[in-house]
């Protein structure tokens, strides 16, 4: 194996910076990895359970509102409703700007693109407009923590989040024979279940039935939760007995939190867990079609560490097959446009510190044209892996626009193009990209041709 760290800050990091060294060594990438988060000390957004406005704040203006028709008190309900939905917009684009301000400003690229990848895996989506600015709270409490830990305790983490149980209506499932189902018309929802194992741990070519997504969906019923207060287990929702998921018993006596905690530590120890998650990491980072022997390495290191996350990527980088010389992977549109502020050397303090406008006009709108609507995938799959879905007509042209004017907007003076094709490539960048900078009439030219080639949407 060759380490390179031009390939190591593109392909498993957020792209090159001239202010920003590359890691000198996989060691070094780990020993990063291992270290505290110092980009969500730097740069912090709100836990979930600190974000404001809240499903409860949210709800309460909401009854105001119903409480109080055609008075006073329902035109200050309507303008405290309207206020916190101003708010919520505020805090989703100053969501999106600290998110930006990380991905510049970092020396540890691998962790953000990690919390993205994870954030992916375990998609949420907000059910309204009015609690979009919740999903990134979400990500901080429940996925971040956990990128460089035990995969069970991110599992344990999202099941129980608020956002989940919405996104999926498992806060409305209840056991078949329940207390609750006695008294109300609904039943058993399979949605989390099925996603639990298709999606999130063994796999859609795992090996379970559909008995085991009904079992396990029996065995999920209890987890509630209402904008009032939040989430809490409901014995009385749960279904009575033990249930059988993968051949192994959960539960039996009094219903527990517990007994579904356990059921997600056997879930992430699967085999075929281990299998999905690898060869998933391995098709994000570095080609559609892994090398079989590196997903089965990667396997092997999770499984021997207890299924630790960290030991999985240790055998990514430490594998040869991760770094082939072709790059084979297209960045996401955030990727894109973060990676361009990166290497236009734009302040972390600047980026953290936009308007809501400039939010929007930079980065927000332009990822809406180049496919990728901030936090909004179309199903709880996530966004999709293969280039092709995003190198459209109508993706890079957006990508194209983005490169001849948002530059010259965020930089003043640019850069000399023939210095910042190396910034951008690096000391070896292709030569008809170099030939272009250096040929370029105008630095925004010469700027984006840099920003528009294959080689730096690739990685």
């Amino acid at each position: 194996m060759t380490f390179d760290p031009v390939m190591a800050e593109i392909r498993f990091g957020v792209g090159l910076s001239p202010d920003r060294a590359a890691p000198g060594s996989v060691n070094d990438m780990l020993g990063a990895l291992a270290g505290p988060d110092a980009m969500a000390q730097a740069w912090p957004i709100a836990r979930y359970a600190g974000a404001e406005p809240s499903f409860a704040s949210i709800r309460a203006a909401a009854l105001a509102i119903r409480d109080a028709p055609d008075t006073e008190a329902e035109a200050r309900a309507m303008a405290h409703r309207d206020q916190l939905r101003e708010n919520g917009r505020e805090m989703y684009a100053a969501n999106l700007a600290t998110e930006v301000a990380r991905t510049v400003d970092t020396t540890d690229g691998m962790r953000e693109r990690l919390t993205r990848f994870w954030a992916d895996h375990f998609t949420v989506r907000a059910v309204s407009g009015a609690v979009r600015h919740l999903v990134s709270p979400y990500i901080e409490e429940a996925i971040r923590p956990h990128v460089t830990g035990r995969f069970a305790d991110m599992l344990r983490a999202v099941i129980v989040s608020p956002m989940m149980l919405v996104y999926l209506d498992q806060h409305l499932s209840l056991g078949p024979n329940s207390e609750a189902a006695r008294k109300q018309v609904r039943g058993l929802n399979e949605n989390l279940a099925r996603e639990l194992l298709e999606l999130h741990t063994l796999g859609v070519d795992g090996a379970y039935t559909q008995t085991d997504v009904r079992e396990l969906a029996e065995l999920l019923t209890g987890l509630g939760w209402s904008a009032r207060r939040g989430f809490r287990f409901r014995p009385n929702s749960a279904e009575p007995g033990a249930e059988t998921v993968l051949g192994v018993d959960y539960g039996g006596g009094a219903p527990s939190l517990d007994d579904i905690l356990n059921a997600m530590e056997g879930l992430a120890l699967h085999p075929d867990t281990a299998r999905h998650l690898a060869h998933k990491l391995a098709v994000h980072f570095i080609a559609p079609d892994p090398d079989p022997m590196l997903v089965q390495t990667m396997a092997a290191r999770y499984l021997a560490a207890s299924g630790d996350l960290l030991a999985m990527v240790e055998g990514m980088l430490l594998h040869p097959a991760a770094w082939a010389p072709t790059a084979r992977k297209v960045k996401l549109p955030f990727d894109y446009i973060a990676s361009a502020l990166r290497a236009l050397a734009v302040p972390p303090e600047v980026v953290a510190g936009a308007s809501l406008q400039q939010v929007r006009q930079v980065v927000q709108f332009p990822m809406r044209v180049m496919g990728q609507t901030w936090q909004a995938p179309t199903g709880p799959d996530g966004w999709p892996e293969a280039a092709e879905e995003w190198i459209t007509p109508q993706g890079m042209a957006g990508r194209i626009s983005w490169a001849m004017q948002a530059p010259e907007r965020l930089v003043d003076p640019l850069p000399d193009p023939r210095e910042f094709v190396h910034h951008a490539l690096g000391p070896e960048p292709p030569e008809p990209v170099a030939f272009a900078a250096r040929a370029a009439e105008t630095r925004t030219d010469g700027v984006g041709v840099v920003l528009a080639s294959a080689a730096f949407n690739r990685r």
